[in-house]
């Protein structure tokens, strides 16, 4: 198991799905194993669970095992894990799916939870306090990452927008009417705009750079002030009205701007590395039973 800090690897969903599938067919009555048939052919309680085993047993009692270890390794080490620290990680990840609505249909999509996702960011942050003590970063390896990798922290132009999208000219004047008057434009957006990826969120597109939109949106992003509001703006999509909210100007690449991000980027990368070797070393310490493993 690879420890990774990202949202995949929070996301267990496979051995998660199969502890619900194992969990769920325990709880059939026991007065009738019999949970499928097919012409009267019966499929019991028992096939279902050697089945499940056969194919996904082994694996998910290993990651049993392995977050067991280290919730007892970090219990003797006195780590603990605070509420805003969870929340610091849920954080940026709702800032990579855009908002927390996405973060969370993708959650479902994997057959997981918000729930679930805590448990397993805990598990990540208790190895991850557990793992970094053994790792060192030098400022000259930080320094050695900044010059092979400077066009990376070079900072872009980029613009923050929100938007309503229509399909007609007689549609977007109307709403441009409407903004004109004073309308509010979070709430026009989640009533008119067909954009159904922003609506419900303002509108909101985020920050991008050039070439990430459609020339003549961009183009108009790009000129408008903070704070102004466009004409509506004809694209493939239809009819935009846009509002600009922020903006960055470019920047060079700058090495003491960047030494945290680069840190971060070689802990983690050494954590990939030493996460196993520590693994193997604690389960040394401790007396461990895989029924499973013994059978084979």
């Amino acid at each position: 198991m690879k420890l990774l800090k990202s949202t995949k690897a929070y996301i267990w969903a496979g051995s998660i799905l199969i502890i619900a599938g194992i969990m769920a067919f325990a709880m059939i009555s026991s007065m009738d194993k019999t949970i499928a048939s097919i012409d009267g052919e019966k499929i019991n309680e028992d096939e279902l669970y050697d089945a499940l085993v056969a194919g996904y047993g082994a694996d998910t009692l290993d990651l049993l095992i392995t977050n067991k270890l280290v919730e007892l390794e970090a219990e003797k080490a006195g780590i603990k894990i605070k509420d805003e620290e969870i929340q610091k990680e849920i954080d940026v990840m709702v800032e990579s799916y855009g908002d927390e609505k996405s973060l969370k249909e993708q959650l479902e999509a994997s057959g997981s939870s918000m729930d679930a996702l805590k448990k397993d960011i805990v598990v990540y942050l208790q190895t991850k306090k557990l793992v970094e003590p053994r790792i060192t970063v030098t400022d000259d390896e930080i320094s050695t990452y900044f010059e092979d990798n400077k066009d990376t922290f070079a900072q872009a132009e980029q613009v923050e927008a929100s938007h309503i999208l229509v399909e007609d000219e007689k549609t977007a004047k109307k709403v441009a009417k409407e903004l004109a008057a004073g309308g509010d434009f979070a709430k026009l957006a989640a009533e008119y705009s067909t954009d159904t990826e922003t609506a419900d969120n303002g509108g909101s597109l985020g920050y991008f750079g050039k070439g990430d939109m459609v020339e003549e949106f961009e183009d108009v992003a790009f000129d408008l002030d903070i704070n102004k509001v466009s004409d509506p703006v004809k694209t493939e999509y239809g009819y935009h009205i846009i509002k600009v909210t922020g903006k960055k100007e470019a920047k060079k690449a700058n090495l003491e701007d960047s030494k945290e991000v680069i840190k971060e980027t070689l802990l983690s990368e050494r954590l990939q590395e030493e996460y196993p070797v520590w693994l193997a070393e604690v389960k040394k310490d401790h007396d461990i039973t895989n029924k499973l493993e013994d059978s084979n």
